[in-house]
């Protein structure tokens, strides 16, 4: 069992910025990589970034040089720094972790203002 306790969202005005964390604990180490995925009202749930045991990241376009996925090993936390953020960002922001199955953490709302 893993376990992912996310924080960090918020309400920001466009282009400001969040630092999302998430926390594992449990049986870290049987996690193959861990992931933000976001979901907005009415849509389905999406990937965001991904960063793999190895350290190879992953964005969706819509993303990429605004967000930067990171890990500290030492505290097991993967972070989400999103930059200059837009409307269209707004979702709940969960936390994911992959190993013979998915774990999620219990998501945490970010809210962009016009």
């Amino acid at each position: 069992q893993v376990r992912l306790v996310e924080s960090g969202g918020g309400l920001v005005q466009a282009g400001g910025s969040l630092r999302l964390s998430c926390a594992a604990s449990g049986n870290i180490f049987s996690i193959n990589s861990m992931g933000w995925y976001r979901q907005a009202p009415g849509k389905q749930r999406e990937l965001v970034a991904i960063i793999t045991s190895g350290g190879s990241t992953h964005y969706v376009d819509s993303v990429k040089g605004r967000f930067t996925i990171s890990r500290d090993n030492a505290k097991n936390t993967v972070y989400l720094q999103m930059n200059s953020l837009k409307p269209e960002d707004t979702a709940v922001y969960y936390c994911g972790a992959t190993t013979i199955r998915n774990f999620w953490g219990q998501g945490t709302q970010v809210t962009v203002s016009s």
